[in-house]
This record gives structure tokens, C-alpha cells and sequence, in this order.
């Protein structure tokens, strides 16, 4: 198998960038790029650590994140798993790089820079949903923000109704964990998850 070894080789195979490849990229929120970002409900959060890399789903009604300003996003941690992956990853990395989603909406939105993981009371508070706080927020400083090209969203016909996979067709949650761990009883979590979910979204 032939493979890359070198950036050099990789500039040679693709050649440069075009004028707006690099014109898109800014170190701060413009006006426009506030209005796409704050109309995403869903985005990928990826981090780094001793451990290695993670990339984490991340989604919220009326928008993933809240925009504090044209440096600064605010992203609530509400209830998942407990595995706490991407956030032991930033208080020991801040780095981190987001991908943003918005359904209907061929064109991503990109994202660099740097974390913390607040616990700071009144910023819980201002998040409240149900009577319920998220337990901590992660607070992101912009590096650079820029859109990507459409490409790899019309290629996947990510919004075609018609192409969407039919539920019944895939595994269930409870197969996916029996195939990793024999014993596991997936009828049961099967039958529990919807109402268990619909309890503890926030």
C-alpha cells in the first residue's frame, strides 16, 4: 500500500488552497457566523488527553451552545453517561474543536480553540430547564471559526427523508451492549430506556 509520509507530498497530490479556503477563517464570531452557530442544535465536540483523542455528540434545544460573546461560547453539560471523557480530557488539555450541525442546512460551522469546566453557580443557574441545572459548563475561548464547504453534507443526503435509515433495520441499544458484554440483559434495557431517558434529559 502506497501512503503519505510527508506534508510536502500532500500539497504536491492536492495543490493550494483557493482564495476563500483561506479568506472563511477568523479569530472571533462575525455577525453572520454568530446567526449560523446560534441556529445549531447539534454539534461534535472533540478533545485531547494523556489517554488520546474523544469525540463527543453534543445537542440542546434552541441551540447547542449560547454565544457570551464574539470570543467566548458557553456549553451546558447536562445528564449523559458519566463517563466524563471530554471533560477529564479539558481540565488536563484545553484544546479543543467543535463541528456544528444545523438540520435543513447543507454548510457546517468549524471551530478551534481552548476550554474550562466551570462550576460556577449563577452560570449553572442561568441554564436551568425543568427546575434542573447542568452540573457543570464548558466554557470555550475562539482560536479561529470557519465554514465548510457543502460537500460532504449533500454527498451523505444528510437531510433526504427517503435516505434515512429505517430504526427497525439497525441494532438496538441493548444488542450494541450484549455484543460487548455477553451476559448483558438487553430486553431489559430495551424495554426501561425510552421512559428512563424521557426522565432524565436535563
Amino acid at each position: 500500500m502506497r501512503i503519505i509520509t510527508s506534508v510536502d507530498e500532500l500539497n504536491e497530490l492536492y495543490g493550494g488552497t483557493s482564495e476563500a479556503s483561506v479568506a472563511k477563517v477568523t479569530n472571533a464570531l462575525t455577525p453572520l457566523y454568530r446567526q449560523m452557530i446560534e441556529a445549531s442544535p447539534f454539534m461534535a465536540l472533540a478533545t485531547v488527553g494523556p489517554e488520546g483523542l474523544d469525540c463527543s455528540p453534543r445537542g440542546d434545544l434552541g441551540g447547542v451552545v449560547r454565544v457570551q460573546d464574539d470570543k467566548t461560547l458557553l456549553l451546558p453539560d447536562w445528564r449523559g453517561n458519566n463517563r466524563v471523557d471530554s471533560l477529564a480530557n479539558i481540565v488536563r488539555d484545553p484544546r479543543i474543536a467543535l463541528m456544528f450541525l444545523i438540520p435543513g442546512s447543507n454548510t457546517t460551522m468549524r471551530l478551534n480553540g481552548r476550554a474550562v469546566v466551570s462550576i460556577e453557580e449563577s452560570l449553572l443557574a442561568s441554564f436551568e430547564m425543568e427546575g434542573k441545572h447542568p452540573r457543570s459548563v464548558v466554557v470555550i475561548t475562539i482560536d479561529e471559526v470557519y465554514f465548510q464547504c457543502a460537500r460532504a453534507v449533500m454527498r451523505a443526503e444528510l437531510w433526504k427523508a427517503e435516505t434515512f435509515a429505517d430504526p427497525a433495520s439497525l441494532p438496538t441499544p441493548g444488542m450494541l451492549l450484549k455484543a460487548a458484554k455477553g451476559d448483558f440483559d438487553q430486553e431489559t434495557y430495551d424495554r426501561e430506556w425510552p421512559a428512563r431517558a424521557a426522565k432524565s434529559m436535563w
